[in-house]
């Protein structure tokens, strides 16, 4: 696949979700179908939640145009994608962004949002989208899951698609991060020829990029669970269609790197509140980014920073993917020991009131800023 054909297709994408994104913010204002201000909010109009909406479509035109494009050029039209991972990766990701439209319009229990992301995730996996194997980092050679590979990956896509929309939580904030991690994936699977995740993560690069136009801070627009479960799941997608594809024992690692910044705030949350004795879905102040916001920093100063952390993670297991074994052994260890110093200079192990690290009185938020202690969704 040549660069100016992943190049038309993030411009398809990023064009289609330029145009459907102030259609849809329009008409989801028109429809009463928005985030309100309230008391827990600081933006002070009211804002669509349906971005997730022109996301998708600006995703689907690149699939489209890639089918029409390439697929008929080089099998004649003869494409059997019926037993396809791909096929299970587009119908499950369409499945899990009708799950977040479904949830952005009535709000769904948790217990019904939980099962239609393993309902998505089954379709998937019941198209092949699985991690078979995985490599022996000790003796070399492959470890076969057998039956252990269903469940495996169904925890595994589950989980993608939670932790990018528990990040979601400042404007442009998971767009962005997302992608950062598709352009990571999509450089790893060109060089692997695993062209199929190449089609998807270029997709998900240009319609993030499309998006952002108009939800990097100030905001007018959020993308609500039906963008940030699909980015998700689209990580998820593409990593195992690529990356996972690789014998190479740091297979596994690599797509949880690169996704490290998310990953490391959920679990440093559910540590949090174990310690604590909080229920673990219990919404705090603890997170990434609110602790960056209470150490002074504005919205776009702490989005940003998240940006090079999240592009640093990516270098880094790019780096990890190709190096050699002591390589790959000193990167991972320099990560770990950096993580874990960023969590102690944050706070993030401890209850956010304990270390008085809400932004201050003398520090106001723009308008469509998100509050510290709005449970991560309602800021992107």
């Amino acid at each position: 696949m040549s660069l100016q054909h992943i190049a038309l297709l993030i411009g398809v994408a990023a064009a289609v979700t330029l145009v459907l994104t102030p259609l849809v913010r329009s008409m989801s204002i028109r429809m009463g179908l928005v985030d309100r201000p309230d008391a827990r909010k600081v933006h002070t109009r009211e804002i669509s939640r349906l971005g997730g909406i022109a996301i998708f479509c600006g995703c689907a035109a690149a699939w489209i145009a890639e089918w029409l494009l390439r697929y008929p050029v080089t099998t004649g039209g003869a494409v059997d994608l019926a037993s396809s991972p791909l096929l299970g990766a587009i119908v499950g990701g369409t499945v899990i962004f009708a799950v977040g439209v479904l949830d952005d319009i009535v709000t769904l229990r948790p217990s019904a949002k939980v099962l239609g992301q393993v309902v998505a995730a089954g379709i998937a996996i019941g198209f092949g989208l699985r991690i078979d194997f995985i490599g022996d980092p000790f003796g070399g050679g492959l470890i076969l899951l057998g039956l252990l590979s269903y469940p495996v990956t169904l925890i595994y896509i589950v989980a993608f698609t939670n932790v990018i929309n528990l990040i979601d939580g400042l404007d442009g904030l998971a767009a962005g991060v997302t992608a950062i991690a598709a352009t990571t994936l999509l450089v790893l699977a060109l060089q692997g020829n695993q062209f199929e995740a190449v089609m998807i993560a270029a997709a998900l690069i240009g319609a993030c990029l499309g998006f952002l136009r108009y939800n990097f801070n100030p905001a007018s627009i959020f993308m609500g669970d039906s963008g940030s479960m699909f980015l998700g799941f689209s990580l998820a997608a593409i990593s195992l269609l690529g990356v996972m594809k690789s014998v190479a024992a740091i297979a596994l690692a690599v797509p949880l790197i690169i996704i490290g910044v998310p990953i490391f705030d959920t679990a440093s949350a559910i540590i949090r509140r174990v310690r604590h004795k909080r229920p673990i879905q219990e919404a705090d102040r603890g997170h990434i980014h609110h602790r960056l916001l209470g150490r002074g920093f504005d919205q776009r100063q702490t989005v940003l920073i998240i940006y090079v952390w999240s592009a640093a993670l990516g270098v880094s297991a790019y780096a990890m993917r190709w190096a050699a074994t002591s390589v790959k052994i000193l990167t991972f260890g320099v990560l770990a020991g950096l993580s874990v110093v960023m969590a102690y200079w944050l706070g993030l192990f401890e209850m956010a009131h304990h270390h008085g690290e809400e932004p201050s009185d003398e520090a106001p938020l723009e308008p469509g800023d998100s509050l510290p202690g709005v449970p991560s969704g309602e800021g992107g």
